[in-house]
């Protein structure tokens, strides 16, 4: 194969990991987001820094305190070179706290980029190092208008959101 045909497909395969970890995370698909990372991966969250099993432990406690979280990806810059690259994924990500004691609730908004050492073993890309850069973050409060709506395809943040009935995986 063309060696700039293999760049191109091996980075539309480092883009995808990201985006399977971002869906992961949103869903707390918890299978989802280990696929992402090699087993022996570190990842560096600012908050969490550590193992990847780690890692899942601590997003498995945080994340069900938010009523949903949402990541955005932006901007993705690849570096390939042989069987490891480098990668800088652009992201915003929405977590909208629940409202406790009538106070209303907030989405707290991050802008962050992810930074990945990506390694191809036994022909399969994956993340084996990850830094979490925060380059800002607000706090917005959230209305008493913007409850959300009764609606029979509301999101969900497990696999009875609709996108997994629709066939994703």
């Amino acid at each position: 194969m063309d060696n700039r045909l293999q760049q191109f497909l091996d980075e539309a395969e480092i883009k995808r990991i990201h985006i399977r970890y971002c869906r992961g995370i949103d869903r707390m698909d918890w299978d989802l987001v280990r696929s992402c990372y090699h087993p022996d991966a570190i990842d560096r969250h600012g908050a969490y820094n550590g193992g990847v099993e780690g890692f899942i432990e601590w997003a498995a406690e945080l994340l069900p305190n938010f009523e949903c979280t949402q990541h955005f990806t932006g901007n993705q810059y690849v570096q390939v070179d042989g069987d490891v690259a480098y990668a800088e994924h652009y992201a915003q990500a929405i977590h909208r706290t629940k409202p406790v004691d009538g106070k209303l609730a907030t989405d707290w908004i991050v802008n962050v980029r992810y930074v990945d050492r990506v390694e191809r073993r036994n022909g399969e890309w994956r993340i084996a190092d990850r830094v979490v850069v925060l380059d800002s973050q607000r706090s917005d409060a959230v209305s008493a208008e913007s409850a959300p709506l009764e609606n029979s395809n509301a999101g969900r943040r497990d696999k009875d959101d609709p996108s997994y009935k629709c066939g994703l995986v």
